[in-house]
């Protein structure tokens, strides 16, 4: 493969260069752009396991994938393709994204306005949103994705990346990212934008893996958030100090509970769990549960931050 396609980044955090290794590259394992390889590793539900260089600062400790894709590789395999597997849990999200706006609600006093989800996937979230009495709207990259959105929702969310929307400064009151800010090639630059679109006393609301989580800790390399999918991987810490770096002063910090169909759990448990997983599956479907909604939790964080004046 070209150096063409590939980069060797600097800590979004502190820009340090400096970094020890935590994982390293798989054996027998390389970095491809090859188009289909793209759409495989960077869709939204993509489960493959991280197989490449895992490393942290030195001096601020976030965690980070380098070398890695180049950044405008990396879209182009998100936002090309399909994703089934990941609008099969619509109701689930919708089920999640209802107790998540009871969280913001209070943050927020009460008070609905307009709010703005940054790589809304289908758009469960601003559907939802909509219907509690939010002004709500989307941006996605993945362009199938934006049509399941309006077929299913009837959103007309905006294709592409936030940058490329080019949205009027200081007009939201909310803008949320739901397992997003660990996908991005720049998070620091997203929390930036995101800065410049609130208003004053606005609020961010992000959900991330938590790295530094007891699940985390206990589950080791097998951890069910190591994904080539994911180019960061944060802690309460580092996200603390990215979002009051940024201009953010944090409101809440908590576990983030999302709701999930248990066929579909146990499926995504299969890369850990193997032959195991593979049976509790058939075993549900079989009982007719695998259906069923249930609260799932593997170290997810949720943070709500608000804007200084």
């Amino acid at each position: 493969m070209s150096d063409r396609v590939l980069e060797t980044v600097p800590c979004n955090l502190c820009g340090s260069v400096e970094s020890r290794v935590l994982q390293p590259a798989r054996t027998g394992v390389h970095l491809s752009d090859d188009p289909s390889n793209l759409i495989r590793t960077f869709s939204s539900s993509s489960d493959e396991r991280l197989n490449h260089r895992l490393v942290a600062c030195v001096h601020c400790g976030l965690q980070y994938v380098s070398p890695r894709l180049r950044a405008d590789a990396i879209l182009e395999g998100y936002a090309g393709g399909t994703d089934e597997q990941f609008v099969s849990q619509a109701r689930g999200r919708e089920i999640t994204f209802g107790k998540c706006l009871d969280v913001i609600e209070r943050a927020a006093n009460g008070a609905r306005g307009r709010l703005l989800d940054i790589g809304t996937g289908g758009g469960s979230f601003p559907h939802v949103a909509e219907k509690r009495g939010w002004q709500a709207e989307g941006c996605e990259p993945n362009r199938w994705l934006c049509e399941w959105g309006l077929k299913n929702y009837g959103l007309a969310i905006r294709p592409g990346t936030v940058f490329e929307q080019h949205y009027p400064a200081g007009v939201y009151d909310v803008v949320t990212l739901w397992d997003v800010l660990e996908h991005t090639p720049d998070p620091k630059a997203e929390i930036g934008e995101i800065h410049r679109l609130l208003k004053a006393g606005g609020l961010v609301v992000i959900n991330v893996p938590d790295v530094g989580s007891w699940m985390a800790r206990l589950m080791g390399r097998s951890w069910i958030y190591l994904l080539d999918v994911h180019l960061y991987y944060f802690t309460r810490a580092t996200i603390t100090k990215l979002l009051e770096d940024s201009g953010f002063e944090l409101v809440t910090l908590r576990p983030h509970f999302q709701w999930l169909g248990l066929g579909y759990i146990l499926h995504r448990s299969t890369p850990q769990a193997g032959a195991a997983a593979r049976l509790a599956q058939r075993l549900a479907m079989r009982a007719g549960i695998g259906e069923w909604q249930v609260p799932y939790w593997m170290g997810q964080t949720l943070v709500i931050a608000r804007k200084r004046a």
